[in-house]
């Protein structure tokens, strides 16, 4: 609840030998850090911390604005009111939703719950109803653009212990191109598929309509595990009409932020897997409840999270406590991925052991709140010498700026 005035004696606040008083949020920092990520730090005013993560990735700068926001709000809440602290920041902005401000709640509701879990000594799914299983399959991108490196990247994941990874759809596509184009995206799929690899595709929003019903038809004999994103989400009518051609299940949700944003593609029956980013989409709290939404569509939850280890840890306690979660995602480097260099998810853990895969699963972490601990001297250390992250620009043969 908001902050109000303590019982005071001898003007010290007065505590009952038989109820402890609640504690407050007392601080809130957030911390940008390598390669591309943004760490929230929320402490209590009894000792109590808990780390989240709004990372919205070529963004950083405009989410810490929101959260400067946010932050001169929350500073005397009290930290176990999770929901009402969430329903606060939803409903006293008016102007709500988007990636940015939904980044900023996520990264503050993340933390939340990992005080939480520290405070009751309990990982967070104990808190969610306990688990459904004990470990979650995960899967790490190759990225796929250019046929020369699909395989040395898929031989990478498979030495990592992985059983399934994602790749690229597509090169640079345009409205209506050759058909031929097309070809060398169900090459690079046998090739991997060869390896002995499941594989969905990312088609990341660049194709359109005429040559994505032309591709989905070219890829079903190779049996995808799903496309991504094969249109943007700006064009519900368009992947309506898409799902109904294929027989492929079509993944997407990373660009949805809010149950309120999932609700039309459950209700018209055009999505079947469903990818939320629990640093996007309102945190724990609204990722939990985009998934409890589309169970009642038989409708699997695929979690989005190509970020840092405290959205990954975040992302793993929802999907032990749901049914209908299938796979995770998660940020893997590999030797030769120059974006990640020296700061992967291992960089700022002090036990890099909680994310080890073993034959395609990551075990349920037995910690409490998150069941990771930052390295905090590191990230302020990094934080330091950390300068924004700008997306790369991609552009067609034409001149023309393309999807990312």
């Amino acid at each position: 609840m908001p902050p109000t005035e303590a019982l005071l004696v001898n003007g010290t606040p007065y505590m009952s030998s038989t109820k402890k008083m609640a504690a407050k949020i007392k601080s809130i920092e957030y911390f940008r850090v390598k390669p591309r990520w943004l760490f929230v730090k929320i402490c209590d005013d009894q000792g109590g911390y808990g780390w989240g993560e709004a990372t919205l990735e070529g963004h950083s700068q405009a989410v810490e604005g929101a959260l400067d926001e946010i932050i001169t709000r929350l500073i005397g809440y009290e930290a176990d009111d999770i929901e009402q602290i969430w329903q606060t920041i939803w409903r006293l902005g008016f102007y709500r939703g988007g990636p940015v401000f939904m980044s900023a709640l996520s990264g503050i509701d993340i933390a939340l719950w990992d005080l939480k879990g520290r405070k009751m000594k309990v990982p967070i799914y104990s808190l969610l109803g306990g688990k459904v299983r004990n470990k979650v399959q995960v899967y790490a991108w190759i990225g796929g653009d250019r046929p020369k490196d699909v395989e040395v990247a898929a031989r990478a994941r498979i030495a990592q212990g992985l059983k399934c990874i994602k790749m690229n759809a597509t090169e640079d596509v345009n409205w209506l191109d050759a058909p031929a184009i097309l070809d060398s995206c169900v090459e690079r799929l046998k090739t991997v598929k060869a390896l002995g690899l499941d594989v969905g595709l990312d088609f990341h929003g660049r194709l359109h309509k005429p040559m994505a019903k032309q591709l989905a038809k070219a890829l079903e004999p190779y049996r995808p595990l799903f496309i991504e994103e094969p249109l943007l989400v700006e064009h519900p009518e368009a992947l309506k009409q898409l799902s109904e051609l294929t027989t492929i299940p079509i993944a997407l949700g990373e660009r949805l932020y809010s149950r309120w944003d999932v609700k039309r593609f459950l209700e018209d029956a055009s999505v079947d897997i469903l990818q939320p980013d629990i640093a996007h989409a309102g945190g724990i709290s609204e990722t939990k409840r985009i998934a409890t939404m589309a169970e009642a569509y038989d409708v699997a939850i695929a979690p989005h999270c190509p970020l840092g280890p405290v959205a990954l840890a975040a992302s793993i306690q929802v999907a032990l406590s749901t049914p209908n979660f299938v796979i995770q995602e998660m940020s893997l480097g590999m030797h030769y991925n120059v974006e990640v260099g020296e700061h992967d998810l291992n960089t700022y853990l002090l036990d890099q052991t909680v994310f080890a895969i073993e034959e395609g699963y990551v075990k349920a972490p037995t910690g409490h709140g998150l069941g990771i601990e930052i390295d905090e001297e590191m990230v302020r250390k990094v934080s330091k010498e950390t300068t924004p992250w700008q997306p790369k620009e991609f552009y067609g043969p034409d001149g023309g700026i393309r999807e990312w």
